[in-house]
């Protein structure tokens, strides 16, 4: 007689809220087991007894079978006395003890519910809120653990009977499915409209909304994560009157599209592109326009923009707002933007909605399923055939990061800007999804909710905490304020973005990587702001190995969103003259230009800085590019477009008048060779930096704009020079100090063209080359890289190496 057999399994990972215990139902029940399962605390725990061939295989397989929106952690069982017993029963969940399961982030609409949706016949045929164990929301919709209906939003309301037969059916799709809903059980749609708003008494809330953008409205529409605000693409008036209304200045604006063949005449879309926007994410991605598309988007769109921002439906709400199969003509594509004014958090709450977005939205398409958790929408773009996360948020968070060291229990509150904080303990850290811009006092208190709504659901008591060490920064205000006694550690804002780098890549830090690390701002060792850095850097420490040299950046943010400002600043210290004519001289006001001229020769309100992304704006102005900057970015954008439009532009000519062209290939190769930087080393006897000096870019650029060569030329030229500037100072670095792994980060880096140039160059030398791909290389990553910093140089003040003299979260020799 075969021996019987009692093991106790538990499942940790993302398995709850994803189908897992209805299929170890399934999986026990085929074998012939008896026992039990259920949620708890620390993720999915079974109990299976019967033949002990047919339990061992239960217990091989459980990971490899698990259903698709699973990731399993750890599988872990042994042997516990026999019980006896038939039947394998789901038992309620158990709560109590220390959250240590993962919730699922939301999933788009999967294809049978979609299915479901159009069928006519379907008792959910056009329910907006259809979904089931394969997708639907979830983290949005989490107030605690474990992931039970009574532990989310759903709770207020009550299953009917079908649905409750569904849900209790361990063969039914919706089994423990805790979103499940139908029309008889809500939640329900409205739609409200003028002032005040009220509800408006139409049939269908959706067929009105429809003719509302169809007739050329903004409406503020409940989402997953916060509301957006939707015009049709197409309404030129629609798309200028919101972008007023938001005061969104040039930033380009998203749209969503019902399928890929709706922009496939306007983008390029690859196989990776492709998977991106049909996948369970359904982030926004950014496609290469095409030089030969069709005219048919306002400019309003995106203006001067190289790319367009798409996204698919992820809701079942917004596949019918879009139009299923059958239904009245509307609009084919959205515009669908983030619902809240420039700099603020997205407005979540409906009461608050109506009142906040009352300036923006001429009607609310509401429902009454609340949102726990503000999430806004991903972003992602493709370099060189491989996903780049720019935006790190809804479909990602709040996956948790494997970390190549273990950590103890931290938090690090990241930078000012895009900001995102980071948890972590052992060797997991959770990326909270984007929060934005800590300047506004709304979004400090969205950090805060957000801070201690992941805490709930991680079960991590931060013992340690991080920031960056500029002084200003409202998030390191935050962490003094919240430390209560617990250490601080204060990490240097490019050695943050290197670790974090490395940190995505599984780097344990034993050697140093050489990291460039290139962005607008960052607070220097030495009060500068730093920004086009070289560093020698493990998680410990780091040398300062070569920068840029060092300009005035003159009025602080002045100068940021005037970039002729940064380009005079320029070419005062290369000594090269203002004169008429050149596109930075000319766009500066009289008045401006002459107060400018002292403040800079006092040396008033000029900060020093080192930023290669100050130097993409000058050069942006010097070659007639962009003048004023309308949102983060947008000279070294709006470049980047003039760079890749180079064939194009020597071609037609366009841009020898001033213009950047609309439409962009997707390569463009550098006409012609880059601009040279000299590079100085320290003097004789001396052990600071290399410096790299743009002063003779700032010349070769000036002749050629003097001798009419088109914008696009200056601008490939321009990129093809900072490329060869890395490969050089690489190579330096690797003949002085035997390194041979650069990480690419900051947020210049989201750049592909010159990504794409620096990586084929390096790697073409014998370089390792890291790259951002999962994690942003701009802000929205930083606090992974304060994490890493701040444990390694708590564990290092704690357990010292024998001999090593190091500066807690400063320098170091690291080669």
């Amino acid at each position: 007689m075969e021996a019987v057999q009692r093991r106790r399994v538990t499942v940790t990972g993302v398995v709850q809220g994803v189908g897992f215990r209805p299929y170890v139902y399934t999986r026990a029940t085929g074998l012939g087991l008896a026992g039990h399962v259920t949620n708890t605390p620390e993720g999915v725990v079974a109990e299976v007894e019967g033949a002990a061939a047919a339990v061992s295989q239960f217990c091989d397989r459980l990971a490899a079978d698990a259903p698709p929106l699973a990731v399993v952690d750890s599988v872990d069982h042994h042997e516990v006395p026999l019980a006896g017993g038939a039947g394998f029963t789901i038992v309620a969940s158990r709560t109590g003890g220390p959250a240590r399961t993962l919730v699922s982030p939301d999933v788009a609409t999967c294809a049978d519910c979609l299915a479901e949706l159009r069928d006519p016949a379907d008792r959910r045929h056009r329910h907006p809120f259809i979904t089931c164990t394969h997708c639907g929301p979830r983290f949005t919709i989490v107030t605690g653990l474990p992931y039970d209906r009574a532990h989310t939003t759903m709770v207020r309301f009550p299953m009917c009977p079908d649905c409750s037969r569904e849900y209790a059916d361990p063969s039914d799709r919706r089994f423990h499915a805790q979103p499940v809903a139908c029309p008889d059980c809500g939640p329900r749609l409205r739609l409200l409209a003028g002032h005040p708003p009220r509800e408006v008494p139409a049939m269908d809330p959706l067929a009105e909304a429809r003719r509302l953008l169809a007739a050329g409205a903004v409406l503020a529409v409940k989402g997953l994560g916060g509301y957006h605000l939707a015009c049709d693409a197409g309404h030129a008036g629609a798309v200028a009157e919101l972008r007023r209304r938001k005061a969104r200045g040039d930033k380009p604006f998203a749209l969503m599209a019902r399928d890929p063949a709706d922009v496939e005449h306007l983008v390029h879309i690859g196989p990776v592109e492709r998977d991106l926007l049909s996948g369970g994410v359904r982030p926004i991605v950014l496609l290469r326009r095409r030089a030969d598309a069709p005219d048919v988007l306002p400019e309003e769109v995106a203006p001067r923009c190289p790319d367009l921002g798409v996204m698919l439906p992820y809701t079942p709400l917004h596949h019918l707002l879009l139009g299923l199969p059958g239904d009245p003509p509307g609009p084919r594509l959205l515009v669908m933007t983030s619902g809240n004014l420039s700099g603020e958090p997205i407005v979540t709450d409906d009461a608050e909605a109506l009142d906040r977005l009352a300036g923006l939205a001429d009607a609310w398409l509401a429902h009454d399923r609340p949102i726990h958790v503000p999430c806004d929408d991903s972003v992602v773009r493709v370099c060189d055939g491989e996903p780049l996360v720019l935006r790190r948020s809804r479909g990602y968070a709040p996956l948790p990061i494997a970390l190549p060291l273990p950590v103890t229990p931290a938090l690090a509150v990241g930078g000012d800007l895009k900001n995102t904080f980071c948890l972590g303990e052992g060797r997991r850290a959770w990326l909270s999804a984007h929060i934005g811009d800590m300047a506004d006092l709304a979004t400090q208190y969205a950090f805060e909710r957000a801070e201690l709504q992941l805490e709930s659901i991680t079960g991590v008591t931060p013992g340690l905490l991080a920031a960056d060490r500029h002084p200003g920064y409202r998030s390191g205000q935050w962490a003094r304020r919240s430390a209560g006694g617990r250490p601080l550690a204060g990490v240097q804002h490019h050695h943050a973005h290197i670790a974090s780098a490395m940190a995505e890549h599984g780097l344990d830090g034993a050697r140093p990587v050489i990291g460039v690390a290139f962005d607008g701002t960052g607070y220097g060792d030495d009060g500068a702001v730093w920004g086009g850095e070289f560093l020698l850097a493990d998680y410990a420490g780091y040398t300062r190995f070569a920068h840029l040299a060092y300009v005035p950046l003159p009025g602080g943010d002045a100068a940021v969103h005037r970039p002729y400002r940064m380009a005079l600043s320029h070419l005062r210290a290369a000594g090269l003259d203002w004169t008429a004519g050149l596109p930075c001289v000319d766009a500066c006001p009289p008045d401006e230009l002459r107060v400018l001229r002292t403040q800079l020769e006092r040396n008033l309100n000029c900060a020093p800085t080192s930023s290669m992304g100050r130097l993409f704006d000058a050069v942006s102005s010097l070659a007639g590019v962009c003048q004023v900057a309308g949102y983060e970015a947008q000279a070294a954008v709006e470049l980047e477009a003039a760079a890749l439009g180079a064939t194009a532009a020597e071609s037609t000519g366009e841009a020898a008048a001033g213009a950047v062209p609309p439409a962009v290939p997707a390569v463009a190769p550098a006409p012609g060779p880059g601009y040279a930087f000299a590079l100085h080393a320290p003097a004789a006897g001396g052990t600071g930096p290399v410096t790299a000096d743009p002063a003779p870019v700032l010349a070769a650029a000036a002749a050629d704009v003097r001798a009419g060569t088109s914008p696009a030329v200056i601008a490939a030229r321009f990129h093809s020079g900072v490329g060869d500037l890395v490969v050089s100072l690489c190579r330096l670095a690797r003949e002085r100090h035997g390194l041979d792994t650069v990480a690419l980060t900051g947020g210049v880096f989201a750049n592909t063209l010159l990504s794409s140039t620096c990586a084929r160059t390096l790697r073409a030398d014998g370089f390792t080359v890291l790259r951002h791909s999962r994690i942003p290389p701009g802000d929205g990553g930083l606090s992974l890289g304060q994490l890493m910093v701040a444990a390694a140089v708590h564990a290092t003040e704690h357990h010292p190496q024998q001999g090593e003299a190091h500066v807690p979260g400063g320098t170091r020799p690291s080669a």
